[in-house]
C-alpha cells in the first residue's frame, strides 16, 4: 500500500485526487494539506511514501515546502502537481528536489502511474514539461558539449538496437508503461533497457537520459523518435 500526502489550497482538488487514488486502489491517502506549512508538518509526523504538491498556495508556496521536507528528510519522494508549467515554476520545484512534475490537464490514470512510479522512485516529468527541461538542456550544452556526428554515433554504438528503441520513446517523453506497449515489452524488461543504456552512457536519472537520446540523435526536435537508418 503506497501512502500519499495530498497537498493543494483547493479543497475539491484534494478531494478529487484523494478519491481517485482510492478507488485505484494500492494507495492509502494519510493526510492532506492545504499549504506549504501544513504539509511540512504532516510530512513530518505521517512520513507518506509520496507527497502530491501544489505549487502556489498561501503562507508557504510548494517550492518552499519541497525544499523545507527535503532538508529534514532526504528521502521524501515529493511528486509536483499544479497547473503551471513555466520555467520558474518546473525549474523551482526542480531545484527544490522534486522527483517529478504534473501538470492537471493530464488524464487521470496518468496520475495514478505516476504517484506509482514516484513511489518507487522513478523520476518523470509530464511530456511539456519533459520538453522545456530537454530544450533548456540542449540550448544551454549546444555551444559547448553538444556531441558532434562521430561523439554521438559511437554513442549510440554502445547500444543495443532494443537498447536505442527503448532511449528513444524515453526521449519522447513515454512511460515505462508507454514504451511496454510500443515495443510490446513487459514492464520489467523496459526497466532492463534503460538501466543497461544508462549505465553504458554513465547517466543518474530519467531526465538525463532524455536529454541524451535528443543530443545524440535518437529523437527529434518535435520529441518523435528517429528511425533507426537516419539516427546512425
Amino acid at each position: 500500500m503506497i501512502r500519499v500526502l495530498v497537498v493543494d489550497d483547493q479543497a475539491l482538488v484534494r478531494a478529487g485526487v484523494s478519491l481517485l487514488l482510492r478507488t485505484a486502489g494500492g494507495f492509502e491517502v494519510v493526510g492532506e494539506a492545504g499549504d506549504g506549512h501544513e504539509a511540512v508538518r504532516l510530512a513530518e509526523r505521517l512520513r507518506p511514501d509520496v507527497i502530491l504538491m501544489d505549487l502556489r498556495m498561501p503562507r508557504v508556496d510548494g517550492i518552499e515546502a519541497t525544499r523545507r521536507i527535503l532538508d529534514a528528510q532526504p528521502a521524501a519522494r515529493v511528486l509536483v502537481l499544479t497547473t503551471f508549467a513555466d520555467d520558474a515554476s518546473v525549474y523551482g520545484a526542480l531545484g527544490a528536489g522534486a522527483l517529478g512534475y504534473l501538470v492537471k490537464d493530464g488524464e487521470p490514470e496518468e496520475l495514478v502511474d505516476a504517484v506509482g512510479r514516484a513511489a518507487r522512485g522513478e523520476p518523470l516529468l509530464a511530456p511539456a514539461v519533459l520538453a522545456r527541461v530537454v530544450e533548456r538542456a540542449l540550448a544551454a550544452h549546444r555551444a559547448d558539449v553538444r556531441p558532434g556526428a562521430d561523439a554521438a554515433r559511437r554513442s549510440r554504438e554502445l547500444l543495443t538496437p532494443r537498447e536505442r528503441e527503448v532511449l528513444a520513446l524515453v526521449g519522447a517523453g513515454l512511460s515505462n508503461a508507454e514504451v511496454g506497449d510500443a515495443l510490446h515489452l513487459g514492464v520489467t524488461t523496459v526497466k532492463t533497457h534503460i538501466s543497461a543504456a544508462m549505465e553504458k552512457l554513465g547517466l543518474r536519472n530519467r531526465v538525463q537520459a532524455a536529454v541524451v537520446a535528443h543530443r545524440i540523435g535518437l529523437v527529434d526536435d518535435d520529441f518523435r523518435p528517429v528511425p533507426a537508418t537516419e539516427g546512425r
